[in-house]
């Protein structure tokens, strides 16, 4: 095990996993209010001079483009589509040499009018949160009557072109566990992708119960009451989702099992906040910033060498099942995905 971060390029921890994929945060509101995600009213949201700039957020990616070795770049929220300068971000770094794979995150409200600017600037594909086909259930978990909004989202990419569209989808118990089956007919029929994610510990409420998180396990036994899943042949990597062929396939299915299966050994993240911070972890209890680095005239060698020392300090894991595992201060919103 090396005992100081690598100069030559490459965003390594001291436990060898290099990060080629970066997670940016665009803002940190959000038009939903899931449930398992916020309070009914909001959080304090941050400041507009706290944010980057969209100039900002161009030269960071640049920065981990050509300094740093990222391949892949996945724009988040919040809710991105919200961030007045999505389509320009999108364009700029599409035109970054060597050109990375361009990704977003969203609840797919207002994607079925950005769909094709979005495809035009170069973003590649997108995946869309759904945890429920039922009016009723949509409008208790987001506090929002949206769920047609999101379906034509959905629709609006696939039409774009923005494939594959991935739907990621959060099941609990008493609420939505018994979905499963009918997220994956619905994704099989339409061409989609579907993920079905583990609750994580990332509520601004801090209200996250591991009683009432459905397992991984638990998912695969309801999927296989409808559907035949055998495993992939196709090489994992890093990936954060085991994918199964459905009924023989070509359609695939994920599950990401972050708390029960955790894939930590595996990862090649690296988050950027809307505010400039860079998490090395999506548990992470401490963040290193480059904003203020950014704006007190830092040069971009600098900026890469701030970011190598960030993700040098990487944990061997997120620590969930440990006694010791302390929750985020900031919840997933204000985070990225």
């Amino acid at each position: 095990m090396s005992v100081a971060p690598r100069t030559d390029g490459v965003l390594v921890d001291r436990y060898g996993r290099v990060a080629r994929d970066l997670r940016v945060s665009l803002t940190d509101k959000c038009n939903l209010r899931c449930t398992y995600c916020m309070p009914a009213e909001g959080l304090p949201w941050l400041a507009g001079p706290e944010l980057l700039t969209d100039a900002e957020i161009v030269r960071l990616v640049r920065v981990a483009v050509e300094r740093l070795g990222v391949t892949e770049v996945r724009f988040t929220g919040g809710e991105p589509l919200i961030r007045p300068g999505l389509v320009g971000i999108v364009a700029a770094v599409a035109a970054l040499e060597p050109r990375p794979r361009i990704s977003l995150t969203t609840n797919g409200i207002g994607l079925d009018r950005l769909a094709p600017a979005l495809r035009t600037a170069g973003l590649d594909r997108v995946n869309v949160s759904l945890d429920t086909l039922d009016q009723g259930r949509f409008t208790q978990l987001t506090r929002r009557d949206r769920l047609g909004a999101v379906l034509a989202g959905l629709a609006g990419a696939a039409d774009a072109g923005l494939s594959p569209v991935k739907i990621n989808s959060v099941l609990m118990r008493g609420v939505n566990e018994d979905e499963a089956p009918a997220l994956l007919r619905f994704a099989v029929d339409h061409g989609y992708q579907l993920r079905i994610i583990e609750q994580m510990p990332l509520d601004a409420q801090h209200g996250w119960d591991r009683s009432t998180m459905v397992t991984a396990e638990e998912v695969l036994t309801s999927l296989r009451t409808r559907f035949d899943l055998s495993p992939d042949p196709a090489e994992r990597g890093a990936a954060p989702a085991e994918t199964w062929l459905v009924d023989g396939g070509p359609a695939r299915v994920g599950v990401i099992a972050s708390v029960t299966r955790p894939f930590c050994g595996d990862c090649d993240r690296t988050r950027l906040t809307a505010d400039g911070q860079v998490r090395a972890c999506l548990f992470a209890t401490e963040e290193s910033d480059l904003r203020a680095a950014l704006r007190a005239g830092a040069d971009d060698d600098d900026l890469a060498r701030r970011w190598r020392t960030a993700m040098w300090g990487k944990r061997a894991g997120h620590g969930i099942d440990d006694p010791t595992f302390l929750q985020p201060t900031r919840p997933m919103s204000a985070i990225g995905g």
